[in-house]
């Protein structure tokens, strides 16, 4: 069985280079001793390097939280590209996180901002999700839509370095997240999305992470019932008593 996967998307979080890798310090000690799970830090850039682990550890890795849509260097002041990230010792990209969303990047933004994140030798962390979960349904199609967009004229090649982040917009943030039972009817209607595009074996191999209002508390029911590959966390993933609670938890799922 494959190892859950723990993403922790740090945002605009801590506000310090010492309280980043103070974190980062912790949360490597407890992956050491990781059996069944992998965790993958993603701080903001300038602390990406101090937060990289010199020795080879197979349960921590660090990804971004975002990439330029350039895929070469030149005159784009203020972007840094896919290239850039691996050479610095990244593994994973986020795309298309809700965030980023909102600020305007489109399905065709995100589609070019993961064929450059892929053709830089990284894996990455695609993030679909609707604003409303309304009665009659419509919220699969935006979904859906999402899906075969942004992953639109990617190789098959590829697929395997594709991970799908559901993180249902109006969930984030919320006291509660949304029920498991759902969240595995989701886990289901995303593995079938990328069927559509890869092929079933690949549909039946691609990892599917949740992400909204998870924490210590609810993350093995999500799991267990929810059948999801991994989480996807943001507040909680700098609260590091409790991030480090939710890792243990999550380890001790066989």
């Amino acid at each position: 069985m494959s190892k859950k996967l723990i993403v922790g998307n740090w945002k605009m979080n801590p506000g310090t280079l010492v309280e980043a890798k103070k974190i980062a310090g912790k949360i490597k000690r407890i992956s050491k001793r990781l059996q069944n799970s992998e965790v993958i830090i993603c701080p903001p850039l300038p602390f990406i390097t101090s937060c990289v682990s010199k020795k080879n550890t197979n349960n921590f890795h660090v990804g971004v939280q975002t990439v330029s849509i350039e895929k070469e260097v030149g005159p784009f002041t203020g972007e840094v590209n896919a290239k850039m990230m691996n050479s610095i010792g990244a593994e994973y990209v986020i795309v298309g996180h809700s965030e980023e969303r909102k600020r305007g990047d489109s399905n065709e933004i995100v589609s070019k901002k993961l064929i450059n994140t892929l053709d830089a030798g990284l894996i990455s962390i695609v993030c679909i999700g609707e604003k409303v979960r309304d009665e009659g349904g419509l919220y699969l199609e935006e979904l859906k839509n999402q899906i075969k967009e942004s992953i639109a004229n990617i190789p098959k090649k590829f697929a395997k370095d594709i991970i799908i982040a559901y993180e249902p917009i109006w969930a984030t943030g919320a006291q509660e997240s949304m029920v498991p039972e759902q969240i595995f009817e989701m886990s289901l209607f995303a593995k079938k999305a990328f069927s559509d595009i890869f092929g079933a074996e690949n549909g039946l191999k691609v990892k599917v992470l949740y992400g909204g209002a998870v924490n210590f508390r609810n993350a093995v029911d999500i799991i267990n019932i929810g059948k999801v590959n991994g989480l996807l966390i943001g507040r909680e993933s700098v609260n590091t008593p409790g991030f480090i609670e939710l890792i243990k938890a999550v380890d001790k799922i066989a």
